[in-house]
């Protein structure tokens, strides 16, 4: 290869990069990201960042002065606008164009927004280190009426963090309970209740039907015609997929870049990344091709799709990218982790603690174990991941929960 070319500069991207240089690419490396930004770590922006404890510069990936062990062409603040793979080249913004031998693609999400969202002072959306700093301009001096559309992790975890500094706040669910995607209804309806006891108002099963304001937000409009009020109002529905710049390069779209089990494209020399990527995942064996939107698997498919690109410009075979999805979110005293994938119909056992606080939950379906919860119980959720990865059944996970138990 002559020239490697990684589109999104997050942490797939990077730890792509990062993966090709330790593994001996030497030749030319360019780096392309929307923002403005070196690569930053997200999961700060809506606690400690939006929190103002710390400091942009605390959560950068690597220091400014760190990228010149990297030798890259850092292309920053501009955005891939087409791919054409028959040319193998990359139109950016600016006017450019990169023709490349090997390319990774890892541009990511960015927010949904509600439809016919009017574009008014006092709304935001939480993706990006600038948005986390303007909405902590809103919020710092504690006096703001926030309302948060969406009770996900990332608007459970603005609502925490906006309480924190003294916000009163309202969380609104279209869904009957909070974190059912992620978690499942009981225990997500569990884990969310740490929020009612912090004084967090959580009405689930309502419908927003607009916002109300003349330049400023001054509430949200619920189907039936009650208006919340609002100085602030956090829009967190979701995230979609970067791909429409990819539309006509003959890649296969469907919520994400639908890969193969190496993560490649269907294209040669091209494989993708992070929370774009939809594959087959074979640690979970029967499912449909799936879409994680975690830290870990960022930085694992960043790295192994780094790693199949070199393999196959040698002539060797690509490694399937298999992994058991983690993932952990801190809201108030609370932190949560979760290891697996939940289904809707699964069968949840706690097997220790109480889900009135602290607690620790096994995920079973068809006789298997599929998950594991735990609520500041860490002890009691990472020996798991193994037996996860081995396909354990349902009765070897109960007795795995004894055991940790026993002591």
């Amino acid at each position: 290869m002559q020239h490697v070319v990684v589109v999104g500069a997050s942490l797939a991207g990077l730890r792509a990069c990062e993966t090709l240089r330790m593994d001996g690419y030497d030749g030319p490396l360019t780096l392309v990201g929307a923002e403005a930004e070196i690569p930053y770590d997200r999961p700060p922006l809506s606690k400690k960042v939006l929190a103002g404890e710390w400091e942009a510069e605390r959560i950068r990936l690597r220091k400014a002065d760190d990228f010149a062990s990297l030798a890259l062409d850092l292309r920053l603040g501009v955005r891939a606008t087409a791919l054409h793979t028959d040319r193998r080249s990359i139109a950016l913004a600016d006017g450019t164009e990169l023709v490349y031998d090997g390319l990774i693609i890892a541009t990511g999400a960015s927010p949904r927004h509600l439809p016919s969202q009017p574009a008014l002072d006092g709304v935001v959306t939480l993706r990006t280190l600038q948005e986390s700093l303007t909405l902590h301009a809103l919020i710092a001096d504690g006096t703001a009426r926030v309302v948060v559309i969406g009770a996900g992790f990332i608007g459970l975890e603005v609502a925490a963090t906006a309480r924190q500094l003294g916000c009163a706040v309202t969380v609104l669910e279209g869904l009957p309970a909070p974190l059912v995607r992620g978690l499942g209804a009981q225990m997500g309806t569990a884990v969310a209740a740490v929020h009612g006891r912090n004084g967090v108002q959580l009405r689930c099963g309502v419908r927003v039907d607009g916002l109300e304001g003349e330049g400023r937000v001054s509430g949200v409009r619920l189907e039936g015609g009650e208006v919340v009020p609002a100085d602030v109002v956090v829009v967190g529905i979701g995230v979609a997929p970067n791909t429409a710049w990819l539309e006509g390069s003959g890649l296969q779209l469907g919520d994400g870049i639908v890969c193969d089990a190496s993560l490649n494209v269907g294209v040669p020399g091209v494989y993708a990344a992070g929370d774009i990527v939809r594959w087959p995942n074979a640690a979970f064996p029967g499912d449909a091709p799936m879409r994680v939107e975690h830290w870990t698997n960022a930085a694992e498919q960043g790295a192994a799709a780094a790693s199949n690109l070199l393999a196959t410009s040698k002539g060797d075979e690509p490694t399937p990218f298999q992994s058991v999805p983690f993932f952990w979110s801190d809201q108030f005293d609370s932190r949560i982790q979760f290891i697996g994938r939940a289904h809707g119909d699964d069968e949840v056992h706690v097997f220790t603690g109480s889900t009135d606080g602290n607690f620790a939950a096994l995920y079973g379906h068809g006789g298997k174990l599929r998950g594991v919860l735990g609520v500041s119980m860490p002890r009691m959720v990472m020996p798991f991941r193994a037996l996860l990865a081995e396909h354990a059944s349902w009765d070897d996970a109960l007795a795995k929960a004894g055991a940790l138990t026993a002591g």
